[in-house]
C-alpha cells in the first residue's frame, strides 16, 4: 500500500495536496487540529474544509493531531511505517505579526513540529519523500536593500540588476538580517529539513514560498493577503494598507501550481534541496495593483485606508526566481496567473457570503 501523509491538511496548501494526491496514492492521511482558528479567530477556521475533504474524497483519513505532540504522531507513523511514501508538511503558524505575541507557540509549531515529523519519517519510513513548505521570510529583510526604484503603482528593481529578469534566487543569504520571529522559526525548520537530507541521506525538499494563494484560502487580516483583500472587496469591510505607499510587490502562486511542483519533486527527489517557489515574473502584483484588480472584478470601489507604519520584516519587493526548479524539472510550469487567481478567489468567496 502507498500512503501519503499531509500535515495542515485542511489549510490552503494542505487541502490542495489532499485533492491532488488522492488519485495517486492508495490512502491520504490528513493531520490537522484547526489551530488556524486559534491563531486568527473563528473566521479563519478550516473546519469547513475538513468536512468537505471527508465527504468528497473516499480514500482520505483525517486525524485531529498536534504536530508538537510526538506521541500523537507516533501512533500514525507506526501504524503505516514503510507504506508511507510521501510526507507533505504544510502545517505552520504562518504570520510574522502573530508570532511576536506568542513566540514560544510559534517556534514549537514551526520548528519543533517539523523536527518531530522529520524524526518520525526517519524512524518509520526513511525512504519516503519529505516535502516542506518554507517561506521567503527566511531571507529576512535583505531584499529591502536591493536597488529598488519607485514607479507609479509599484516598486521595481533596477533594470541593470541581475534579479531584474527572473527575480531573487536561492543564493541570497539568510544570515545577518531581520527575519521577524516567524521568519526565524521557519529558518530553523528550513535548515533542519536540509540537514536531514544531507546528513541522513533522506529525500527532503524545501520550497520557499512567496505568496501562496488560491480559492481554498481562509484569508484573515494577519495572513493571506489576496484572499482577505478580495473578501473585503466583496463585503465592503475596511482594508488597511501598511506602508510603502501601497506599492510593495508580491509574487503569487496558485496552490495547485505549488502542489504540482511537489509532485514533480516526488517523482525524482533530491536530498536536502532548496527551491524558491512563487509566481515569479509570470504572476505578481503590487498592493495598489491588487486593489485595482479587485475593484474591476467586483465592479465596486474598495473601502480601504493607508497606514504609514509598515509591518516589521515586510518585503518591499519580492519576485521568486524559479529557474533552478525549472532546470531540475523542465516539464513543470505555471498553470494560473494573478488574474486567474483573483477571479477564482472572487467566485469561491462570493459563494460563502
Amino acid at each position: 500500500m502507498n500512503i501519503c501523509i499531509i500535515t495542515g491538511s485542511s489549510g490552503l496548501i494542505g487541502s490542495e495536496s489532499v485533492s491532488f494526491f488522492a488519485d495517486k496514492f492508495d490512502k491520504v492521511i490528513g493531520i490537522d487540529n484547526n489551530m488556524r482558528a486559534k491563531f486568527f479567530g473563528e473566521d479563519a477556521s478550516t473546519e469547513w474544509n475538513t468536512k468537505k475533504l471527508i465527504e468528497t474524497i473516499p480514500n482520505f483519513e483525517h486525524h485531529h493531531a498536534d504536530i508538537r505532540n510526538i506521541e500523537e504522531l507516533e501512533i500514525i507513523f507506526s501504524k503505516y511505517n514503510s507504506d508511507i511514501k510521501l510526507v507533505v508538511h504544510t502545517a505552520a503558524q504562518p504570520s510574522h505579526d502573530w508570532a511576536a505575541n506568542e513566540p514560544i507557540t510559534d517556534f514549537t509549531v514551526n520548528a519543533n513540529g517539523t523536527l518531530n515529523l522529520l524524526e518520525m519519517t526517519r524512524l518509520h519510513c526513511e525512504k519516503a519523500v519529505f516535502i516542506f513548505t518554507s517561506t521567503n521570510k527566511v531571507y529576512g529583510d535583505t531584499p529591502n536593500y536591493l536597488p529598488l526604484v519607485e514607479l507609479d503603482k509599484r516598486w521595481e528593481i533596477d533594470e541593470t540588476h541581475p534579479y531584474f529578469k527572473d527575480g531573487i534566487d536561492e543564493k541570497m543569504s539568510i544570515d545577518h538580517t531581520k527575519h521577524s520571529l516567524f521568519g526565524a522559526s521557519k529558518v530553523a525548520a528550513d535548515v533542519l529539513v536540509q540537514e536531514y537530507g544531507k546528513y541522513f541521506g533522506m529525500n527532503t525538499g524545501v520550497f520557499r514560498g512567496g505568496c501562496l494563494t488560491g480559492p481554498n484560502h481562509s484569508g484573515t487580516k494577519l495572513h493571506g493577503f489576496l484572499s482577505y483583500l478580495m473578501k473585503c472587496a466583496i463585503t465592503g469591510d475596511k482594508y488597511t494598507v501598511f506602508g510603502y505607499q501601497g506599492k510593495q510587490v508580491r509574487d503569487n502562486i496558485h496552490s495547485w501550481d505549488l502542489v504540482n511542483m511537489f509532485w514533480h519533486f516526488y517523482q525524482n527527489p533530491r536530498q536536502g534541496e532548496v527551491y524558491n517557489a512563487g509566481g515569479g515574473r509570470h504572476s505578481n502584483c503590487s498592493m495598489a495593483e491588487a486593489i485595482e484588480m479587485c475593484e474591476k472584478i467586483t465592479g465596486k470601489p474598495m473601502n480601504y485606508e493607508y497606514s504609514e507604519i509598515n509591518r516589521i520584516g515586510d518585503h518591499i519587493w519580492w519576485i521568486s526566481d524559479v529557474s533552478k526548479f525549472k532546470n531540475h524539472y523542465p516539464e513543470w510550469t505555471w498553470k494560473y496567473n494573478i488574474n486567474d487567481i483573483l477571479t477564482q478567489i472572487f467566485e469561491a468567496t462570493s459563494k460563502k457570503q
